[in-house]
């Protein structure tokens, strides 16, 4: 029988794909596409995958797929024509990172309900109802119009360290929850020029259906994200509207589109974009920490997590027993902590 499935601790692969001595590419794709057997197309993409040492994350649901994933250089030929072989994802648009760096060290490949959870009820609602399909040079030119409005889909720690000029931001933590927010902020502005985009085009997508079926008019999404952006902008030598760094879901944490460092860090104030997660882990909070606070903190995001992690191992597993701390963000703009449980 076919490996379905990793079975070695994620310690102990981290570790060997830090030992590794060839190269890695990191790419993201998704695609919004009726899947009929949902778990039969996941055992047959881990497969496949798992075969030319493919990491990272990957959706699976009734409306399609969405990965993260890092790819050894010398199969990315092989990884090209396995997904356009693959029904479905054929002519993929392959987002790949404009920074790279060792993102994932396993494999997993999920089975969901929605690639990325929405909320949505109605069932007259239809992704194939989406709104148009921006490219950089375009999405520029139609930022020069001080009329068109630029929505970020995206969570408040995304925004904090980077987002697009005069972006206005949906402030929440989940998507499900942005949606009929932005339908409420915007309700005023159903007939003016609408850009919606997010770091690699998912969220927007589906965002831009959402706000068609709810009577907005002219809607466009940017079309790969900010990570396509940053590529094409690159391509095509034209300055960036977009500014700071493009926060990213594995372990880089963030990708540098821009020099501008727009976010500050929470424990002291000072210039900062870098995000961490706090090296206690009864706490593991994510929050932007500077160097100096780094040192000092040990990598913590309080004096009491610093003092935690010096307690005897059993202590501190004594400690974490029982807590469910979910997610953890730090969110400034409340100056509370919330939980994404």
């Amino acid at each position: 029988m076919a490996l379905l499935h990793n079975r070695v601790s994620g310690k102990e692969l981290k570790e060997k794909m830090l030992a590794e001595t060839f190269t890695r590419t990191t790419i993201s794709f998704y695609r919004y596409f009726f899947i009929e057997n949902p778990q039969r197309f996941r055992d047959e993409l881990y497969k496949t995958l798992h075969a030319i040492q493919v990491f990272g994350r990957i959706y699976v649901a009734h409306e399609g797929i969405n990965a993260q994933i890092n790819v050894p250089d010398h199969e990315l030929a092989n990884f090209k024509k396995i997904i356009d072989a693959t029904p479905g994802l054929e002519n993929l648009r392959l987002n790949i990172a404009a920074e790279q760096g060792k993102s994932f060290w396993v494999l997993k490949i999920k089975v969901r309900e929605k690639i990325v959870a929405d909320g949505i009820t109605d069932p007259s609602f239809s992704i194939d109802q989406r709104g148009k399909y921006v490219n950089a040079t375009e999405m520029n030119r139609l930022m020069n119009d001080p009329e068109t409005v630029i929505v970020d889909m995206r969570n408040h720690y995304e925004y904090e360290v980077g987002h697009f000029e005069n972006a206005i931001e949906i402030p929440s933590d989940t998507f499900r929850e942005q949606l009929p927010m932005a339908v409420d902020m915007l309700k005023d502005k159903k007939d003016k020029h609408i850009i919606m985009y997010c770091t690699g085009g998912i969220r927007c997508e589906k965002a831009s259906a959402y706000m068609l079926h709810n009577g907005f008019n002219n809607v466009f999404h940017l079309e790969g994200g900010i990570i396509n952006y940053a590529k094409e902008i690159q391509e095509a030598n034209i300055p960036s509207k977009f500014i700071g760094k493009n926060f990213v879901f594995d372990d880089r944490l963030g990708e540098r589109i821009t020099d501008d460092i727009i976010a500050h860090c929470h424990q002291c104030g000072k210039p900062c974009d870098t995000h961490t997660n706090c090296k206690n882990d009864g706490c593991h909070l994510l929050f932007i920490q500077c160097e100096s606070c780094a040192a000092s903190f040990e990598g913590c995001c309080s004096q009491e997590c610093k003092d935690t992690i010096h307690l005897p191992l059993e202590r501190q597993a004594a400690i974490r027993k029982g807590i469910d701390k979910g997610q953890q963000i730090f969110n400034k703009s409340s100056a509370r902590l919330r939980r994404r449980l």
